[in-house]
């Protein structure tokens, strides 16, 4: 096997390990169907991009998750400029079972997308089940600041679900 397949084959082992982490990321500043696929596919380009630099300071799950962040929230930002995001309601949900949990989770996704980028980053990479550690090493934040900011950000949402 040569360079290409192997680093061609080590991708594709990598986003199929990743992938129900990349779609949560993905869905969650997604506005709709056709944004979610460009944002995905946006996300696996810089995947493949970089993953000659990643030098494994980290964790790989967290490289990729600072990744995907990183590419959604700029593309948050590019597309803020030209008018507000429409809602994600309309949006399927991938991998999901049944109706009810679909509904819960379409449910939990609206309260989501109410918080502010940083915050859905946050409380994504909790209902991940990172650590206060990991959550502190992708975002930059200390480890206080993150078990401080989740509890807002639960409150936050415990509100909005009151509304």
């Amino acid at each position: 096997m040569d360079i290409k397949s192997e680093k061609e084959q080590q991708f594709v082992t990598i986003i199929e390990s990743n992938r129900q982490l990349l779609y949560k990321v993905c869905y969650m500043y997604a506005t709709d169907d056709g944004h979610f696929k460009d944002l995905y596919q946006e996300v696996l380009i810089h995947i493949w991009q970089g993953l000659k630099d990643f030098r494994g300071t980290a964790q790989l799950s967290t490289w990729i998750y600072r990744t995907a962040l990183n590419t959604c929230v700029t593309d948050y930002r590019k597309n803020r400029k030209y008018g507000e995001m429409e809602s994600i309601d309309g949006l399927s949900i991938v991998d999901v079972d049944d109706g009810t949990h679909r509904q819960q989770l379409k449910e939990l996704y609206r309260l989501i997308n109410r918080l502010d980028r940083f915050e859905k980053a946050i409380i994504l990479l909790w209902l991940d089940e990172k650590s206060y550690d990991e959550i502190s090493e992708i975002t930059g934040l200390s480890r206080n600041n993150v078990a401080s900011r989740l509890r807002r950000i639960k409150i936050k949402l415990q509100q909005y679900s009151e509304e």
